[in-house]
């Protein structure tokens, strides 16, 4: 661990020197020179293969964590959760049968809605809040996103209004003043339902008091949630899915002729102005794309030929991320990558999507032949959410050409 805090902490210092690299280059007026950008790939370099090791490092833990049972001897699960989440454990572990009559009472008494039918566990508000917190770290639409919750799956309908070209008047004394209503909208804001696929677990597993239980089945049932859930806020159609923020956007500019797998200085431009200023102005505005897009505009230069990509590190506020010339950068893995007619790059004011839980997951626990014969109980999650692009003008996508 001390290895892996040393290495961020370098990483962080390299970052803010190649920031400091190109902040004084322009506040200077200077070209940028062949010299400097030996400078800024050599520290590149450096930053990568620092990402390198903590990949690793982080990978080798987790691996570790998850195989062997002496690095999961945390605090018992009685002992470090809330009574909520020690039932919820409980159950996990032992089924209906390992819950008393009381204990029921108490969950039925803080569940976000009646109890499922056929073995289902209606999980409890404060243990479905965490559970849904945690989807932030997959993917990134959550993390840019207004995120709303609801206690019902009735339907909604989100109010829109664009105010953007709305201008008032300069009128003379004693005329009357001109009507310019403004106009409202609404979108749908449907939740939908997601399941997390069965997860089986083995009985020696369960049956290990030292194993955080809650912890291990949560973190496999919330992984699958989270990369479906982000990949339909991304480029669900709309139809029987939720609508993608790609869908949902209109298109900023088009790739010139030849720029199927790439994307020049000029087009980012343009891109980022097809975005009116006042959302521009938003804390909220940035860029969305792939890894493999980052990587392509990490290469690209500005008119004085200083690189337009700054890598992010841990600020005294928190982690600032990478940016693009000067907007921040969301990597999300469920844009797609740059090819023909692929729109491959988003930006705009993301706070603009609205993701709609609602707050009631039911959580599944089997334990017939088809799993007892396997010396395994299985687990299955049942989620409901949706989201929409409440103001289309609001983000812009990049679309590559066709040809």
């Amino acid at each position: 661990m001390k290895q892996l805090n040393e290495l961020r902490a370098k990483r962080s210092t390299i970052a803010q020197d190649l920031k400091a690299m190109l902040d004084t280059s322009a506040a200077e007026g200077k070209r940028w020179e062949p010299s400097n950008q030996e400078q800024y790939d050599a520290k590149m370099s450096e930053i990568d293969a620092i990402d390198g090791q903590i990949n690793n490092i982080q990978n080798y833990l987790d691996k570790f964590a998850l195989e062997n049972s002496e690095n999961k001897l945390i605090e018992s699960v009685q002992a470090s959760h809330s009574p909520h989440k020690q039932l919820y454990a409980k159950w996990l572990k032992g089924g209906d049968q390992a819950l008393s009559a009381q204990e029921w009472q108490t969950i039925n008494n803080t569940l976000s809605v009646g109890t499922g039918s056929q073995g289902g566990f209606s999980v409890q508000s404060e243990v479905a809040k965490t559970l849904i917190d945690s989807l932030k770290a997959f993917g990134g639409m959550r993390s840019v996103s207004t995120i709303i919750a609801t206690e019902m799956g009735n339907p909604l309908s989100f109010p829109t209004s664009d105010g953007t070209a709305e201008v008032g008047e300069l009128i003379a004394e004693n005329t009357t003043a001109t009507a310019a209503d403004p106009t409202f909208g609404t979108v749908a804001l449907t939740p939908y339902k997601f399941s997390s696929k069965i997860v089986a677990v083995p009985f020696e597993l369960l049956q290990d008091s030292q194993i955080d239980i809650e912890a291990f089945v949560n973190t496999r049932l919330v992984t699958r949630l989270g990369r479906i859930t982000n990949q339909m806020y991304t480029t669900g159609t709309g139809t029987a899915q939720p609508t993608g923020v790609v869908v949902g956007a209109t298109s900023g500019k088009v790739g010139t002729t030849g720029q199927t797998v790439t994307v020049i200085f000029d087009d980012l431009i343009d891109l980022i102005h097809s975005v009116d200023p006042a959302y521009r102005a938003s804390p909220s505005v940035g860029f969305m794309m792939a890894d493999s897009s980052c990587k392509v505009i990490r290469k690209l230069k500005d008119s004085q030929n200083r690189p337009v990509f700054i890598p992010g590190w841990d600020g005294l506020g928190g982690p600032i991320p990478d940016n693009i010339l000067g907007y921040p950068v969301t990597v999300n893995q469920d844009v797609a990558v740059m090819a023909a007619n692929a729109k491959s790059i988003v930006f705009g004011d993301f706070s603009k999507y609205i993701i709609r839980d609602v707050m009631s997951a039911t959580m599944f626990r089997f334990t017939d032949s088809a799993y007892a014969k396997l010396g395994q109980v299985g687990f299955l999650m049942w989620m409901r959410s949706g989201g929409n692009l409440t103001d289309t003008a609001a983000v812009k996508y990049y679309q590559n050409s066709a040809t």
